[in-house]
């Protein structure tokens, strides 16, 4: 990839210190908004990751001995430097990925919630303990960390996804290797000094940023004990099947292709005004957007022209410009690919009701693309099928309740879901009904808050524990149970018999 010496250099985070390895390949990160490039990032050599693994391990046992209450203030602190920081890194933010400023606060706030559930640790680490199990004898049990654990996170969220991870990994007594997309890497650097600004040992926390040759080096890292991913299906797959081969433990959250249901009962501006929010927010590149809107009977007409009113009042522009609503995609070929869904849609029959390529904003130099709207897809388009990842919006139309509830669960994704309706029998029996990991009733984005934890199912998730929440603890933690007994040495004796409560 080009390297331009007048750009900055993004490099890699080990053992508490920025480390710039002249020999790295170099990739350019670009301005989305004014398709400029505005850096490079280093791409980490084996070498470069064997660094930072061994940085982590060699940290571990001494964090790993720190006391849950050490933990947990060096958790308050990075809380405290987050927040006050809050605005430098909303804005690092829009300058690499594009999405708004207001959008960015977002993110950072949401994944603050994550350092304030893992400030908690001493009580989410609790153990049980039973009296008395058998004569004489006391069981209980413990949660201890795994070692070097990895986050490997996408270009969509670089400031909230990794919290999601490391949070409760550090508050655990992990240390951690964080592999942040290469196409918005900043953020990572400046995460990582906050971390050792609120006392957390060198090496607890470690950054390499790279491409495949490092993701593929983590997971065959014999001392990596644990990989955590959130990216596209096909990726993760892969990355569950590699991983677990090498005898790691993995949770890697995939795609998704979200549906929202409205019903004829609904409130249909409502309605509009979340599919609107949930399809065209951060350019649609959220992978829980909503994407296709599920139009039962006579919802289908006012819905539709509810949805096409609202799109020319959409503000498309910078992120950091007064007033703004949208950003651009994140590169050029993303758009370019995104908004070849709209060519294929009307080739497959469906009827593309905004083009999104007509905007004026599409012809504005950086990688933008205008709220795109089409109506009558369904199984077997590209445009229903596909995770499209970006300002496109679908409507299928059904005919009953029952066949909404089909197309949400034959499709092979099951991440997030909505229901818009005023009957609350029928949201409850839509709950128990879909197969769908996170289910939202007159909610668009039903993303769990912290204290809950984030994950699909089907084709969404891989391995067995979601994202964050009291499933994250126990993603980065394995149970032991201790059995003791003090007897009286005098009562001793060979027994070869099975043990029994006695």
């Amino acid at each position: 990839m080009p390297n331009s010496p007048g750009f900055r250099s993004i490099g890699h985070w080990i053992n508490g210190q920025i480390f710039d390895p002249a020999s790295s390949r170099r990739q350019l990160v670009w301005n989305p908004a004014t398709g400029a490039p505005q850096a490079n990032v280093l791409l980490a050599s084996e070498h470069d990751v064997d660094d930072a693994v061994a940085a982590a391990a060699k940290a571990f046992p001494a964090w790993r001995a720190t006391p849950l209450s050490k933990r947990a203030e060096s958790m308050f602190r990075l809380r405290e430097l987050i927040d006050k920081n809050r605005h430098h890194i909303a804005s690092i933010l829009t300058s690499e990925h594009g999405k708004t400023l207001a959008d960015a606060g977002g993110e950072v706030a949401r994944g603050l919630e994550n350092i304030e559930f893992a400030c908690g640790a001493p009580q989410l680490l609790k153990g049980g303990y039973t009296e008395q199990a058998s004569t004489g004898v006391d069981v209980h049990q413990i949660r201890q960390p795994l070692g070097v654990v990895v986050g490997i996170t996408p270009f969509n969220f670089p400031t909230m996804v990794p919290m999601w991870m490391f949070a409760n990994a550090l508050a655990c007594g992990n240390t951690f290797v964080l592999k942040p997309s290469e196409r918005d890497p900043s953020v990572s650097l400046l995460l990582a000094e906050l971390i050792q600004q609120a006392g957390f040992p060198d090496g607890v926390f470690n950054v390499v940023q790279g491409d495949k040759v490092a993701v593929d080096r983590l997971l065959n890292h014999p001392d990596v004990k644990a990989i955590s991913f959130v990216g596209s299906t096909p990726v993760a797959r892969s990355i569950y099947e590699t991983a677990t081969r090498n005898g790691k433990r993995v949770q890697a959250l995939g795609g998704a292709k979200n549906h929202m249901v409205v019903l004829p009962d609904a409130d249909i501006d409502m309605a509009a005004d979340a599919a609107i929010s949930a399809a065209y927010g951060s350019a649609g590149e959220r992978c829980m957007a909503i994407s296709v809107v599920v139009a039962v009977g006579d919802a289908a007409e006012p819905l539709m022209t509810a949805i096409r009113a609202r799109i020319p009042n959409i503000k498309i522009g910078p992120g950091d410009a007064v007033g703004s609503e949208m950003g651009p995609l994140i590169t050029r070929e993303h758009r370019d690919r995104v908004a070849a869904y709209l060519d294929t849609a009307k080739q497959e029959g469906a009827d593309v009701v905004v083009d999104g390529r007509e905007d004026a904003a599409y012809l504005k130099e950086g990688f933008f693309l205008g709220c795109s709207l089409i109506d009558g897809v369904r199984p077997g388009m590209r445009c229903f099928d596909d995770e499209i990842f970006g300002p496109v919006l679908g409507v299928a139309r059904v005919n009953s309740y029952d066949e909404a509830l089909k197309l949400i669960n034959d499709n092979p994704y099951g991440n997030g879901t909505a229901i818009f309706t005023r009957d609350g029998g029928v949201a409850r029996q839509f709950q128990f009904d879909v197969q769908v990991g996170m289910v939202g009733i007159n909610v668009p984005i039903p993303v769990p808050v912290a204290y809950y934890s984030f994950g699909g199912w089907k084709a969404s998730l891989f391995g067995d524990l979601h994202m964050y929440g009291p499933e994250g603890i126990q993603f980065y933690t394995r149970s032991k149970l201790v059995t003791s007994r003090w007897p009286d040495p005098s009562t001793s004796r060979v027994d070869l018999g099975f043990p029994e409560v006695r």
